[in-house]
């Protein structure tokens, strides 16, 4: 796949990811290392919480999310090299067995006025489960290179 540079990039642009099924052991191992909570690491405890059993932490979300925009057709010269986060929800839990994907749009390319040989593209990704229901939302900004 070809890299693409701020010239390439238009606003109404739209991306669809591949897909990753999350497994309970995937959840457990993460949260034991970045989340350590009983609704993540524990399935039993889970049960007790408010989510009534086990699922995955908003941060795993976003960094499935993450992996799953880097790979996919987007691909931007030098890479996905964000800027900031404007906006993170989380719609509802993730959960073993879950099969997610991410749908990105870009709202809009603007070119830098102070760094010529660059531009800003914000994108919103939306990542949904196997009955497309959403379960995270997030709206990005990303330093894109022109050509040349």
């Amino acid at each position: 796949m070809k890299k693409r540079y701020l010239e390439d990039i238009r606003t109404g642009d739209r991306f669809r990811t591949a897909d990753h099924a999350v497994t309970e052991s995937e959840i457990i191992e993460y949260a034991k290392q970045y989340d350590p909570q009983p609704f993540h690491t524990d399935p039993a405890e889970a049960h007790n919480s408010v989510f009534g059993g086990l699922v995955a932490s908003g941060w795993h979300t976003a960094a499935i999310t993450m992996r799953l925009v880097a790979l996919s057709e987007i691909r931007i010269a030098g890479g996905l090299i964000g800027l900031g986060v404007e906006e993170l929800r989380w719609m509802r839990p993730v959960r073993p067995g879950d099969a997610l994907h991410v749908e990105v749009e870009v709202l809009e390319v603007r070119p830098s006025h102070s760094h010529p040989d660059r531009g800003v593209v914000r994108i919103g990704n939306t990542t949904l489960n196997q009955r497309s229901e959403v379960v995270q939302t997030m709206v990005t900004a990303l330093y894109v290179p022109r050509r040349g």
